[in-house]
């Protein structure tokens, strides 16, 4: 399990990158205001998100990302 999931925090560092630049904070992401940013609203965000990147940081299998698996996704970017 371990494994897996610094697997998918390594691939993720190494996309984040590209991500960073168009990342925008968890709070207006979050479009519903669930609490949760969704594949949908995380791809609004990130156009070139894939499901693949999206379910790697949904450890969980929420289907939602936490403010914090949403930072680790994002790189901890600051808040635009």
């Amino acid at each position: 399990m371990k494994k897996i999931v610094l697997s998918s925090l390594i691939v993720l560092g190494m996309s984040g990158a590209a991500f960073a630049q168009a990342a925008t904070d968890f709070a207006s992401v979050d479009t519903d205001m669930s609490g949760g940013v969704s594949f949908v609203e995380a791809q609004a965000a990130w156009p070139d998100l894939t499901e693949e990147a999206f379910a790697a940081a949904d450890v969980d299998g929420t289907g939602e990302l936490t403010p914090e698996q949403y930072a680790a996704l994002s790189g901890a970017a600051p808040a635009n």
